[in-house]
């Protein structure tokens, strides 16, 4: 019996070690998320040369939390886009459950 607990405690321990923290997960998500914004301000600017930066990241908990169901934790990335004369700033989040990453809007053009 003890021998199955311990089991039980040292696998519990390997999969923890496992884990990533949300700063490591928002670092390993930021090149997708700044990939999906850049992408999307090329096409709105009509210019393929733009630019990208991380402006602001942040971890979300669930926005839908329930007694069967949760939403996923999310991360949110705020992406400055430049280029051609034009900025503008997008919105992109990531979920943690690994589906990748999509522009939620927030764009700003400044001319």
């Amino acid at each position: 019996m003890k021998t199955t607990i311990m089991g039980i405690g040292v696998l519990g321990l390997a999969a923890l070690a496992g884990c990533q923290s949300d700063q490591q997960y928002l670092q390993s998500r930021e090149a997708q998320a700044v990939e999906v914004a850049l992408n999307r301000g090329r096409f709105e600017m009509n210019c393929p040369q733009a630019s990208g930066t991380v402006l602001n990241m942040t971890m979300l908990q669930p926005a839908i939390e329930g007694i069967r169901f949760s939403g996923p934790e999310r991360a949110e990335y705020t992406i400055g886009v430049s280029g051609c004369g034009e900025r503008a700033t997008y919105l992109v989040i990531c979920p943690l459950d690994g589906g990748g990453c999509w522009s939620a809007g927030a764009r700003n053009i400044i001319r």
